[in-house]
């Protein structure tokens, strides 16, 4: 493995090389496969290089573990209100997370409904080319525009073009109270209407969720509010009352309970330690229900208002790629491989012109295709 500690190395590294890299950050998500075998790794630039807690600004090393963030960020009340989730256990994986590897795979949990994604709070990144230039673009606030919007392009990516090397990034406060509705036995459909009822409502929901089956096996439907104490308990009252045609909820605000609660979302819990495959279907909320009900034998965690929906597919279903696909097609939706058979294509297939698009993109950052070549675009 190739880890350089300077983003002069790592540039120097790529301009005299001519085999493909596996390009990583702490190895903790290696979703899709690649035809590289060479593993260059981020993990060796580390540290954070500027944080200042009035101007809500964070700039750190594409190597830092995300805990680090984290625990500088919460040091002062604040948070990355994007709310990125750990895919180790999901993948059975170890190392530690970092906050390039977050921003290269666009890592947004629960909160992204209310807030937006991780690409939407990422204001400058410094990466390296595919022939070894190192690219500056955007800044450290929300209105600096340098160039072509390189900082979106890159959120997402997945290495694919270019090696991250620094981000910078918006942060928000932390809330002073959380607090979850909880409503079990619902239908899917049932779910989802409440959860849509809720998002639609002015009460400023941060979290959205129905799971086929809870911690005891029931189906349970998640609802979260943050802000002040006064004003959670308020809204929460008047949500209630919303939704009284769903039946009678019970309110948690315990800050550990709710704290574990959101964590076992965000990281789908539900789906760890089993054998199965595991798919991430983007599809319209009220489209949602019936994808899964079509497909047949799975479970499924409806994450933003049933707009996300994490699916296992338990080991020896007769359920294939093809259905599943074919499914969230059907509905103008999209399926990506999180966890399965490594033959079986990770991203969604592009039409045609999508797909020259891509391409035409790969050659000019990765003329060469040094980077994770055949991740994202077809089977090779």
């Amino acid at each position: 493995m190739i880890s350089p500690e300077s983003e002069t190395a790592l540039a120097s590294i790529i301009k005299t090389s001519r085999t493909p890299f596996k390009v990583q950050g702490g190895g903790t998500r290696p979703i899709g496969t690649t035809s590289a075998t060479s593993i260059l790794s981020t993990s060796g630039l580390k540290g954070v290089e500027l944080y200042e807690p009035g101007a809500l600004t964070i700039v750190a090393k594409a190597g830092t573990p995300l805990a680090e963030v984290e625990h500088v960020l919460a040091a002062e009340g604040q948070r990355l209100a994007f709310e990125p989730m750990d895919h180790r256990g999901l993948l059975g994986t170890d190392g530690t997370p970092t906050i390039g590897g977050v921003v290269a795979g666009n890592v947004s949990g629960p909160r992204r409904i209310q807030v937006g994604a991780c690409r939407d709070f990422l204001l400058g990144v410094r990466f390296v080319d595919g022939q070894g230039n190192i690219v500056k673009n955007g800044g450290r606030v929300m209105k600096n525009v340098t160039g072509y919007d390189l900082v979106k392009l890159m959120a997402g990516s997945f290495g694919t073009l270019g090696v991250l090397t620094e981000v910078s990034l918006k942060v928000l406060p932390k809330p002073k109270s959380t607090g979850v509705l909880l409503l079990e036995g619902l239908s899917d459909e049932q779910a989802i209407q409440a959860l849509s009822k809720a998002l639609g409502s002015p009460f400023d929901v941060s979290g959205a969720v129905h799971v086929t089956k809870g911690l005891d096996g029931s189906p349970v439907t998640m609802i979260r509010l943050e802000g002040f104490e006064n004003s959670v308990e308020y809204r929460a009252d008047k949500l209630g009352k919303l939704l009284d045609q769903f039946g009678n909820f019970s309110l948690e605000t315990d800050a550990d309970k709710t704290a574990a609660g959101w964590k076992w979302v965000r990281d789908v819990v539900p789906f760890q330690g089993r054998e199965g495959d595991i798919w991430r279907l983007s599809v319209k909320p009220t489209d949602a229900p019936g994808v899964v009900d079509s497909l047949g034998d799975t479970e499924a965690l409806y994450d933003w208002g049933g707009g996300l929906v994490w699916l296992f597919v338990p080991k020896n279903s007769k359920i294939s790629a093809s259905d599943i696909r074919h499914a969230v097609s059907h509905v103008g939706g999209h399926a990506t491989l999180i966890r399965g058979n490594a033959e079986t294509q990770t991203f969604q297939p592009l039409p045609e012109t999508l797909e020259v698009l891509q391409a035409g993109l790969r050659r000019q950052f990765d003329p060469q295709g040094l980077f994770n070549p055949g991740l994202m675009g077809a089977k090779k």
